[in-house]
């Protein structure tokens, strides 16, 4: 049996409890294009690549291109790259020409030649050029590149966290 002035009492009507804010699916975060660029597309810009590949693939789409490409990649940035468990074999130096179709975020340059790319942030990189030198340097370029990769990387997450706010 019902009382009197129903189940409230004569108390006013409550206006309910708000419903729990519904979790939010995650937005995946937008990869930043990336180009590393430098001569011959057969050192530093394969090795930058390779690095960011493997590291950086949440943050970024990476590609590779050179001023004026090589026609092959140097045997010694492969084995290098081999010596951090990074393969590269279906690589090819590739031209800015055929790169410059595409849209890219940032570009990274090492080339010490000015480079343009319409929309997209130009970063200089001061990277020695190790072909035709001993392995000692190709390994000392790899390992400067690893560093500059992962601080890019870092960067590019820092950038994206302090947007989101």
């Amino acid at each position: 049996m019902v009382p009197p002035g129903g189940i409230r009492g004569g108390r006013p009507r409550m206006r309910g409890v708000p419903a729990p804010r519904q979790a939010q699916t995650p937005v995946a975060p937008v990869k930043k294009r990336v180009l590393f660029v430098c001569i011959g597309n057969s050192c530093r810009s394969q090795m930058a690549e390779a690095f960011a590949r493997a590291y950086g693939s949440v943050d970024m789409d990476v590609q590779s291109a050179g001023v004026s490409p090589a026609t092959m990649i140097a045997p010694q940035t492969k084995m290098v790259l081999a010596e951090w468990n990074l393969r590269i074999d279906d690589h090819f130096p590739k031209s800015m020409d055929i790169i410059r179709q595409q849209p890219f975020d940032l570009v990274v340059n090492m080339s010490g030649i000015p480079v343009m790319l319409p929309g997209a942030r130009i970063v200089e990189w001061v990277v020695q050029d190790p072909i035709g030198q001993n392995e000692s340097l190709y390994r000392a370029v790899a390992s400067q590149l690893e560093g500059l990769v992962m601080q890019l990387i870092l960067d590019l997450r820092t950038e994206s966290s302090v947007r989101k706010v």
